[in-house]
């Protein structure tokens, strides 16, 4: 069986990169979430009107989730531990909606579950290379066959790059805001 896996303020470059597993979306547009249907993804949850713990319960028969990859942070911390099933794990990758969480850590024991942060902006030089050389060898062969294939909503010059930021201020946009030198 494959894992369950939620992705909170999902990327249309993640989706074309896990399809595999059975993944549950956050989104806040229904026109966002039917996007990220038609790429595969197998339950959206719009996160300004629906309670999302209450949805992955239901859609999972109570059991949880195996895997959440959350750039929200603080205001998620407590509803990802609740919606993980016994042995989750939670990535935190950013930190969208602030740094600060008050959360039941008993759950951490209760259900053996492990969160684990990653970031790039503190790892050397030397770190940051090795990566890359991670990316190149084993995602890039993906993006060469077409496995993954980015989503571009809109490319601007690099000089309408105040532009493009209000764009992608508005949220209204499906897919990557690109420059172009």
């Amino acid at each position: 069986m494959c894992a369950m896996l939620i992705i909170h303020s999902a990327n249309h470059a993640y989706l074309s990169a896990i399809i595999q597993h059975h993944l549950f979306i956050f989104l806040g547009s229904e026109e966002k979430l039917k996007a990220c249907k038609d790429l595969g993804a197998d339950v959206g949850i719009n996160y300004k009107t629906e309670d999302f713990v209450a949805r992955i319960k239901e859609e999972t028969g109570g059991k949880g989730v195996d895997v959440i990859l959350d750039n929200v942070g603080g205001p998620y911390f407590e509803k990802n531990l609740e919606s993980l099933g016994i042995g989750g794990r939670l990535f935190i990758i950013g930190f969208m909606g602030g740094v600060k969480a008050e959360a039941n850590i008993s759950l951490l024991l209760a259900k053996r579950l492990t969160v684990q942060a990653a970031g790039l902006r503190s790892r050397s030089i030397e770190k940051k290379a090795e990566i890359v050389s991670d990316v190149e060898k084993n995602v890039w062969p993906a993006i060469a066959q077409g496995k993954v294939k980015p989503v571009v909503y809109k490319y601007f010059p690099l000089s309408e790059a105040g532009e493009a930021h209000k764009l992608m201020e508005t949220s209204t946009h499906i897919g990557k805001v690109l420059l172009l030198a």
